[in-house]
């Protein structure tokens, strides 16, 4: 297998400023994605903190990850199938795409994740702090022959339509 990609968390200042008012064991407590057996394709990443959300609700999560990606090479984010089977559990963006120069971004690259309980049974998501809750599979991708993009990225949603 081959190795393009490693996780790390974010600085504490950058975390801070996302999750203003948290307590310093949140971030030390962090836990970076990891695959749950061999045979697993995606990185499960963990909740900061417990989330709780009602049917119709969204929230936002700073995860206080970054990746740090090879060239040619993208991270897809997902729901939990779990969550998403027993809870309709969604991600806003419907798939996180995290390209490989993310990472250099003014925000360190730090992924969020929106998700929204899309529930038709009228149940409530309860996810513990340290629970998985999306998992992320990277994949490579080509380029045309007649590409010549120049720009460079600095920042995350919608930064790429900002070039």
């Amino acid at each position: 297998m081959n190795k393009i990609a490693k996780f790390y968390k974010v600085s504490r200042d950058i975390y801070f400023e996302a999750r203003k008012g948290i307590r310093e064991t949140e971030y030390n407590e962090i836990l970076l994605p990891r695959r749950a057996t061999v045979g697993s394709a995606g990185y499960d990443f963990f909740a900061p903190h417990d989330i709780e959300l009602a049917p119709g609700e969204s929230v936002k999560i700073a995860t206080g990850i970054r990746v740090n990606i090879e060239p040619g090479w993208v991270l897809l984010l997902f729901p939990r199938s779990s969550l998403g089977f027993k809870y309709r559990l969604q991600m806003d963006n419907t798939v996180g795409v995290i390209d490989s120069d993310y990472y250099y971004s003014d925000n360190e690259g730090h992924i969020y994740i929106k998700i929204t309980n899309d529930s038709k049974s009228g149940e409530t998501v309860r996810i513990k702090s340290k629970e998985a809750f999306a998992q992320g599979i990277f994949l490579p991708f080509g380029i045309t022959e007649d590409d010549n993009v120049k720009n460079i990225r600095n920042g995350g949603f919608g930064s790429t339509n900002k070039n």
